[in-house]
């Protein structure tokens, strides 16, 4: 008598108590025994009472000419009486598997365009990812870089990595071009990292406003943030998403002023620097000033300075007054 347990083990009910291993296995007793009844052709019932298992796992079978022995089975036939049973199924389970993979086949293109498409944009969270990643892109470039960097003051270890990551570019001929804000003309580290990297196949210009930063490597991949901490940023590999960023940049670029050119701070003709026209069209807007610093880069009590020297020019007295006289003056519609 046995039962069998969920873990394989067989447990087997004799006349000297439980007798438990697993059913693919021969208790030490049980290959004794059966080792002899091999070598004798025959063994006792009696002897074989404290290895009921020799039984169970058919390996002894009753003798024909006297019911007190037993007639070991040869174990080649043994062997085989197992072993047919898990062979087929084995062949069971391989032709359920053919049948499987044959089902599933139409959706394995399906499933490669989606992974391709999902794989053109990828999120990258934190500052040791993101710059493992733009390490890479610049590691591979070879033709191009592009980049925009809106002129928040830099921090001189985030300097010294950009120069890090960007001196084998120029070594290798890869040409860049880069676009800042105009407040970056007039900061320290900008400017140092600015003298470290002009000598080579380097173009910088400057533009009033600049929405975010934006990074693209030989028209194949771009960068871009997606949070204000800049902690989150993703890479763009799809044709047209990168394309249409080239197609921004350019657009910046063409209106920008190359760094070695006269600044955008000197005065103009009409006594208005450059500058001051970006703030009077922003003012018109609506834009309150502090969100008119943050989008031209510069300090709240920069641009307020700003303001009251356009209000000198235009000879406001009052801020409502100074938001009429810009429109009323044209120097919106001027082309600077």
């Amino acid at each position: 008598m046995f039962r069998t347990l969920g873990g394989g083990d067989l447990i087997i009910n004799g006349a000297k108590g439980t007798h438990p291993h697993a059913v693919t296995e021969l208790c030490e007793e049980g290959s004794r025994l059966y080792a002899n009844a091999l070598r004798t052709g025959r063994i006792a019932r009696t002897d074989v009472e404290s290895a009921p298992c020799l039984m169970e796992l058919a390996l002894l079978h009753p003798d024909p000419d006297d019911a007190n022995w037993l007639r070991p089975v040869p174990p080649s036939v043994a062997l085989a009486q197992w072993l047919n049973p898990i062979e087929r199924e084995i062949s069971e389970r391989r032709r359920m598997s053919i049948e499987l993979a044959d089902a599933f086949e139409p959706f394995m293109a399906v499933s490669a365009q989606a992974t391709a498409s999902t794989h053109s944009i990828t999120v990258l969270e934190g500052y040791e990812r993101i710059n493992a990643a733009l390490d890479l892109a610049t590691t591979q470039c070879q033709s191009e870089m592009l980049t925009v960097q809106p002129s928040s003051r830099r921090l001189e270890q985030t300097l010294i990595q950009a120069l890090e990551r960007d001196r084998p570019l120029i070594d290798r001929g890869v040409s860049m071009r880069t676009l800042y804000q105009h407040t970056a003309r007039y900061s320290p580290e900008t400017l140092a990292y600015v003298d470290r990297v002009s000598n080579g196949k380097v173009e910088i210009r400057t533009i009033d406003e600049l929405v975010e930063r934006l990074i693209i490597c030989d028209e194949s991949v771009a960068f871009i943030p997606t949070r204000d901490d800049r902690q989150v940023a993703l890479e763009l590999r799809h044709p047209g998403l990168v394309r249409y960023l080239i197609k921004v940049f350019e657009f910046m670029w063409s209106r920008a002023v190359p760094l070695s050119t006269g600044g955008p701070y000197e005065t103009a003709p009409d006594g208005i620097t450059d500058i001051q026209h970006s703030i009077a069209k922003l003012l018109v807007e609506g834009h309150v000033d502090e969100a008119i610093a943050r989008r031209l880069g510069m300090n709240v009590r920069t641009c307020r300075a700003h303001i009251a020297k356009l209000a000198t020019a235009l000879g406001s007295g009052s801020r409502a007054q100074l938001g009429y006289l810009i429109a009323q003056s044209g120097i919106l519609e001027q082309d600077h």
